[in-house]
């Protein structure tokens, strides 16, 4: 059934009244009728709609797997964010905290934060020194609009031994670091 088969079934209130019902418990003709005030005849024809439909079983029960595949199909197809990992395992963890070059929330797992965070430490060049305000620039645009934060980036960053620090300034102390061949 598509989305659009779902939607026209839906369209027409006595019906959607009649899903609602049988969705919250009613499991007769005459419970839908009580529930919703339509009046039997008219909760009868919705019913009959909604059978031949497919969204309504012979024992009046919503298809409620119905309405996750329309979602799943309607759902716009987000292409996969290459984050140029050759393995596609950290690949995979990586991008399912960062989307867009922004930290969406932090791994709970030990070995999943260690990936996410070498992941952001490659925002800061090694061999330079970064003054605390730069470094908060950094992270900043990498929390914006997520469920993480700037202090909280930073701290993770120092205690995996990805940042050092010493009197205000930071600078890259761990992680991989991509070498050109010449």
């Amino acid at each position: 059934m598509t989305p659009a088969e779902i939607v026209g079934l839906l369209a027409e209130p006595d019906r959607l009244r009649v899903v609602a019902a049988l969705v919250l418990g009613a499991s007769s003709p005459a419970d839908v009728s009580a529930s919703t005030g339509l009046a039997p005849r008219e909760v009868g024809r919705a019913l009959q709609k909604l059978q031949a439909g497919g969204l309504v079983d012979d024992r009046l029960e919503v298809r409620a797997e119905l309405f996750k595949e329309a979602a799943r199909s309607a759902a716009p197809v987000v292409p996969a964010e290459d984050l140029g990992y050759a393995d596609p395992g950290v690949e995979q963890v990586v991008a399912r905290f960062v989307r867009a070059g922004r930290l969406l929330s932090f791994p709970s797992q030990g070995t999943k934060r260690r990936l996410v965070l070498e992941h952001v430490a490659q925002s800061f060049e090694p061999g330079r020194r970064y003054p605390e305000r730069e470094v908060d620039a950094v992270l900043r645009a990498w929390t914006e609009g997520g469920a993480a934060d700037h202090a909280t980036l930073r701290r993770y960053l120092v205690d995996h031994q990805l940042l050092a620090r010493e009197a205000g300034e930071y600078w890259r102390a761990g992680g991989w670091v991509d070498v050109l061949e010449q």
